[in-house]
């Protein structure tokens, strides 16, 4: 019996640590303008000197516009930063995107067609790589497409004639509206989508704000400025309740 009671404190003591030694899932998302203040924030979270960072521009067909600006925001940084892009031949790439992506200490996705993006990454097999990078503890962020693809879903420009829902990767099993404030044409659809069980609760978040999930979890709100905010979309009773959350950090 004593024998059998010391196996089994070995073995919690061993889920303890393994526990405590467990990479941190992370993922940074913000409602649009994922410009150098949120890349130096990324930086941050990533604990590495000199991180290894890199641009995914696929929601923008990898736009060399978007690209340029990527690094006009890095060339004065302490990082190294590195574009994947989804256009690509064998003849111009050796290393698989595997190699590339799992290589990396941030990964950002840019902006534009959530719908696209997710089609192309599920094509290439990329989905899979990008929930390796997440388990692996590498930090995973993004504005506006670069946001929602996180999710499980939420409201979309990526299709003709009307706004519309769009299913996202569900690492984060809520919902996501980005341009909260900018484009309020998307309110009605997407409290529409949750009163209608279409989509979890979830996060709602204006243009420069940005919320911090650790592990599936919430942990805070930042943003450029006090006047962006961040919020908590649920339905109660049936009705759509909105919540605010206070952003605990100012960045520049």
């Amino acid at each position: 019996m004593k024998k059998i009671l010391a196996i089994l404190l070995l073995l919690a003591v061993g889920f303890a640590g393994n526990a405590q030694n467990a990479p941190v899932r992370t993922i940074f998302a913000s409602g649009g303008n994922y410009g150098k203040p949120f890349i130096k924030y990324v930086m941050a979270l990533t604990k590495k000197k000199n991180p290894r960072i890199c641009f995914m521009p696929t929601p923008s067909g990898d736009s060399q516009v978007a690209i340029a600006t990527w690094y006009q925001n890095c060339e004065d940084l302490e990082m190294q930063p590195f574009v994947q892009s989804m256009y690509i031949s064998s003849y111009r790439q050796n290393q698989s995107f595997e190699d590339v992506l799992l290589s990396m200490d941030a990964i950002i996705v840019g902006g534009g067609s959530t719908l696209n993006a997710i089609a192309e990454w599920k094509a290439q097999g990329i989905d899979t790589i990008l929930r390796k990078a997440y388990n692996k503890g590498i930090v995973l962020g993004g504005g506006s497409a670069g946001s929602l693809c996180w999710f499980q879903g939420g409201t979309t420009d990526s299709r003709p004639q009307a706004l519309s829902i769009c299913m996202g990767l569900g690492f984060l099993p809520y919902s996501n509206c980005p341009h909260w404030l900018k484009e309020q044409a998307r309110r009605p659809l997407y409290t529409n989508a949750l009163i209608t069980g279409k989509l979890n609760g979830g996060y709602a978040c204006d243009d420069s704000a940005a919320l911090l999930f650790e592990n599936e979890k919430y942990v805070k709100s930042v943003a450029i400025d006090k006047s962006f905010k961040t919020y908590f979309i649920s339905v109660e009773k049936g009705k759509i309740v909105e919540k605010y959350l206070p952003v605990t950090e100012i960045i520049n």
